[in-house]
């Protein structure tokens, strides 16, 4: 015999009407995708190196960085277009730069070269961590190929939903992730994480994450269509997320305690992703409560009331 769960994140038998406050959950929604489509435009993304082009340089110095020593011989080397940053411990250095005029692998490499002499110069005994390069061509090729990516797995959750469930489900499904989407995007400018390739596998990351949840509560709805013909929708939608509140707040806390550490100590290469992650996981979690069971509410109830029942 099994025993009983040591920790209910919801008691049994909870009846929270969420319904109530469908307005302020839909409003508040639009006004932060409105903000950060603005905000996509002007001051807009900042684009790592793969969509961006130009140079990566990582280094760790034995001790605490001296920043200012490290721009002085990398202005003595003639590169002076370069953007320090210092990444989780005192010792790491991250260095940016434009690519070379030149745009030749040649003239790449040197380029690395001289960083590296500059950054042993300043620091003796200096390890470089990582040295990358994309060129212009390839960067805006990855760049299309990465929003590319974000268009089709938007328009393939929107056919499973729909083949899945009914059409009132997808459409309300879809316009959810495109909300959550363009949450996320408002998140990468203000905090001015790098968009990158990193930064487009973890917004897919999302939107299945969030599909999935989505998918739970959907699940629960249409069976209950099944079972109450003559329960109002509204109390039937706020039925259907309690019974399945437990479980969704339990996956999210997993999956954010297992993210959350890679966001405090994951270093350049991960942090970022992970912030946007833990970030994706509260915003999917409550829109799955509170714009898609909404949105859901407003489709036409006895259009699903009459698919239930030729399910049946």
């Amino acid at each position: 015999m099994l025993g009983r769960p040591l920790l209910h994140l919801v008691p049994n038998g909870t009846k929270i009407h969420f319904m109530r406050g469908r307005f302020i959950g839909l409003i508040t929604s639009a006004v932060l995708s409105i903000a950060s489509i603005i905000l996509f435009f002007h001051p807009g993304l900042t684009l790592g190196l793969d969509f961006r082009g130009g140079i990566v340089v990582e280094a760790q110095t034995q001790g605490p960085a001296d920043f200012t020593k490290i721009r002085q011989e990398l202005t003595q080397a003639h590169i002076s277009a370069a953007g320090l940053q210092q990444f989780g411990a005192n010792n790491s250095v991250l260095i940016r730069l434009d690519a070379p005029k030149e745009n030749n692998a040649e003239a790449t490499q040197t380029l690395i070269t001289d960083v590296k002499q500059a950054i042993l110069a300043a620091h003796d005994g200096t390890k470089i961590v990582r040295a990358d390069a994309v060129g212009a061509s390839v960067s805006s090729e990855l760049f299309r190929n990465g929003l590319l990516a974000l268009g089709l797995s938007l328009l393939m959750i929107m056919f499973y939903i729909w083949f899945r469930f009914e059409w009132e489900f997808a459409v309300s499904a879809i316009i959810t992730l495109v909300l959550d989407l363009t949450k996320a995007i408002g998140f990468l400018v203000i905090t001015r994480f790098e968009f990158d390739l990193v930064m487009v596998a973890a917004l897919l990351t999302i939107l299945g994450y969030s599909t999935n949840d989505k998918v739970v509560v959907y699940d629960r709805v249409r069976e209950n269509l099944r079972k109450y013909h003559s329960m109002p929708i509204r109390e039937l939608i706020d039925m259907s997320i309690n019974e399945t509140l437990s479980r969704t707040l339990a996956t999210s806390a997993t999956v954010f305690l297992a993210a959350l550490p890679l966001a405090l100590f994951g270093g350049a290469s991960l942090s970022g992703f992970a912030w946007v992650m833990l970030f994706g996981i509260v915003v999917g979690t409550s829109s799955s409560i509170f714009i898609a069971a909404p949105l859901l509410l407003f489709m036409e109830e006895g259009s699903l009331r009459r698919r239930a029942k030729k399910t049946q």
